[in-house]
């Protein structure tokens, strides 16, 4: 079973690639455009473009793009189908299921979504389990001698894991579950000696429900809430096909919004702490649930801000043993505070313990940039120990050299030198020094990195085009770039569209480049019904290089700023500006490519004749042709102004 064309239309037709994209992403408008970094590779400034008007993006650093549907399916890594499940889901669409699927598809698809139903069953049990006997005097005493409120424990799915070995095994396979699925969707575990033995994987614990993004349940943290020494305070689910740890963070799903709203995220260390400062109000708040940070989760945060605060334990000693965090935050472009607790506390005790109004007040007032808080942890070492004090400049310095901005670098190194009481110019001079060094490992990475591209795309790709091919494509791509950004607009006040007349020049053509024959055939079938594609046609038509290949030639990186011609009264000329001879140029240019092609193929003929002995009539009829070739080869190059020496 497949979604049928009726809703895939129904979803097209309703999404909104700024809706759909804000879901995800903290773009900023910039121009006609919106712009963020991108959340598919990682970079500091952002190169990932949005065009509301042609619901289209485009990443100029990695090159991704697409529509909605096609960012949805890269960023949730599933298919087409589910995708569009989604987006309904969002605007409140009846799927209607029509069969399309191969048999494999569906397979894969029905597996995954077995996983999400399980994991859906297991947090609906844990939660219900808070309603029996055991899990009232337990689970529930535990969270509201916590003082969490019932609205707090519903919004988190907080629940209780019966203290029996099969609680739930039973109740998933009387519900239809089968064990395999319960045992890779991470409920339940396999006996070593005993494959045909399975249990529980949570018992007798209190059950924080995670989310992805989008709200669903894929996976859980359980605490245990008695003293036994033999058993850890926590355990979580493993890794499965729809839980993976190095991009999740606990109460992302909770707090994006307010992430976004409050432009600052405070990252904090377990479950608890994420719901007592949602008791005290504070919303933007998201867990690294006890390990250590990762690019993935650093990448998660960037898609809802450039700031984040990172909230730590009153523990000396803890918080050096993490401070590598605050190097991989800097390095990724964000703008990196940090707020110390009394000695002794934590967010969660602390908030508690002071109350909201208060808890929110220490917050605003104890934030501190990461130099500032370097300093004030080691400030009592520096003062006693001339070679500490050394050894922490270095440590700044290391850390300042990983901000990518300059003039960010700038600022945070005249402020280490106020603070550290040492010379600008010498802490200058060190900065230097670590800045190239980290420039020379990422060049030497990234030139690793191309190395191993250029040889895989040598293996994919052993035959390459004859230069003359080469750049005739390039030509042709020209022409349907002014196709796709001028088609429908007239070549003057009363002359054809750009469209008509491009078409009716080439109509004899025939390209070189498959995607833009692709293209091209598209234009001449909409041209014979005397209509125009649209940019989402060629989108959502399924091709995926060609759904490349027109935003490519659709998205420009920069755009001229307003303020010339509103504020300076500075006119820039463009090319639509004159579309009559831009179009005419272009034409001129592809016949000129396609010509230089048709002489050189006829040169080579001419070396094969002479070799081969031709009679004299065949070698004079193709030095014929070679030289009409190039009579009007020059007559493009005069109309064209080339001058050839």
């Amino acid at each position: 079973m497949g979604i049928s064309r009726i809703t895939t239309e129904a979803v097209k037709n309703r999404m909104d690639i700024e809706e759909v994209l804000g879901d995800y992403l903290s773009l900023k408008k910039k121009g006609q455009n919106l712009w963020a970094c991108c959340p598919f590779h990682g970079e500091k400034t952002p190169s990932f473009s949005v065009s509301p008007a042609k619901q289209i993006y485009k990443c100029f650093g990695c090159g991704v793009a697409g529509d909605p549907i096609q960012f949805v399916m890269e960023i949730e890594g599933i298919g087409f189908q589910e995708a569009i499940r989604q987006l309904a889901g969002k605007y409140g669409i009846e799927v209607e299921e029509e069969e399309n699927r191969t048999p494999e598809q569906e397979e894969r698809y029905k597996e995954k979504e077995s996983l999400y139903i399980a994991l859906a069953f297991g947090r609906d049990f844990f939660v219900k389990n808070l309603r029996t006997e055991e899990g009232r005097s337990i689970g529930l005493s535990y969270f509201k001698e916590r003082g969490f409120t019932q609205q707090i424990i519903e919004k988190f799915d907080l629940g209780y894991a019966m203290d029996s070995w099969d609680g739930l095994l039973t109740a998933g396979k009387e519900a239809g579950f089968s064990e395999d699925i319960m045992l890779k969707a991470g409920l339940i575990l396999q006996k070593e000696s005993d494959a045909n033995r399975k249990y529980d994987r949570f018992r007798g614990r209190v059950t924080f429900t995670i989310h992805n993004i989008g709200g669903k349940p894929i996976g859980f943290g359980a605490r245990i809430l008695t003293k036994d020494k033999n058993q850890p305070k926590y355990i979580n689910s493993p890794e499965t096909p729809v839980y993976h740890k190095s991009d999740v963070l606990y109460g992302m799903y909770q707090a994006k919004q307010s992430i976004r709203n409050k432009k600052n995220c405070y990252l904090v260390e377990g479950y608890t702490d994420v719901i007592s400062m949602h008791m005290s109000g504070i919303e933007n708040v998201v867990a690294s649930s006890g390990t250590s940070l990762t690019e993935g989760q650093i990448g998660l945060i960037k898609r809802f801000s450039d700031q984040v605060t990172v909230l730590y334990d009153g523990d000396p000693a803890g918080i050096k043993a993490s401070l590598r965090g605050i190097d991989l935050l800097l390095e990724s472009g964000l703008n990196v505070k940090a707020v110390v607790f009394p000695e002794g506390e934590d967010p969660d005790s602390y908030s508690q313990k002071v109350g909201s109004e208060a808890f929110q007040t220490y917050l605003e007032e104890n934030g501190r940039n990461f130099i500032g808080f370097k300093i004030d942890l080691y400030r009592d070492e520096m003062e006693s120990d001339p070679i500490k004090k050394a050894e922490l400049i270095k440590e700044i310095v290391q850390s300042i050299s990983k901000i990518p901005d300059p003039i960010w670098r700038s600022v945070f190194s005249k402020e280490a030198a106020n603070l550290l009481d040492i010379d600008e110019d010498i802490l200058f001079t060190e900065l230097n020094k670590s800045v190239i060094q980290n420039q020379k490992q990422g060049v030497k990475r990234q030139e690793i990195e191309r190395e191993a591209e250029e040889a895989v795309q040598e293996l994919l790709e052993p035959e390459k085009p004859t230069p003359f091919g080469d750049i005739l494509q390039i030509q042709e791509r020209e022409l349907i770039r002014l196709l796709l950004n001028y088609g429908g607009d007239q070549m003057d006040e009363e002359g054809p569209s750009l469209s008509n007349y491009l078409l009716e020049e080439v109509s004899d053509v025939e390209f070189h480049s498959p995607v833009h024959k692709k293209i091209l055939q598209v234009y001449h079938e909409f041209h014979e019904r005397g209509e125009s594609p649209q940019i989402n046609y060629f989108v959502q038509m399924g091709d995926p290089e060609v759904q490349k290949e027109v935003i490519d030639l659709v998205t420009n990186r920069h755009e001229v700023s307003s303020l010339w011609t509103e504020r300076f009264q500075i006119f820039i000329n463009s090319e639509s500006d004159d579309l009559s001879q831009t179009g005419y140029k272009s034409i001129l240019r592809l016949k000129r490519r396609i010509i230089q092609k048709m002489m050189e193929e006829a040169k080579e003929k001419l070396k094969v004749g002479e070799n081969d002995h031709l009679d004299e009539q065949k070698i004079q009829e193709l030095q014929e042709i070679y030289f009409a070739l190039k009579k009007y080869q020059l007559k493009i190059d005069k109309e064209l102004g080339i001058v050839i020496g």
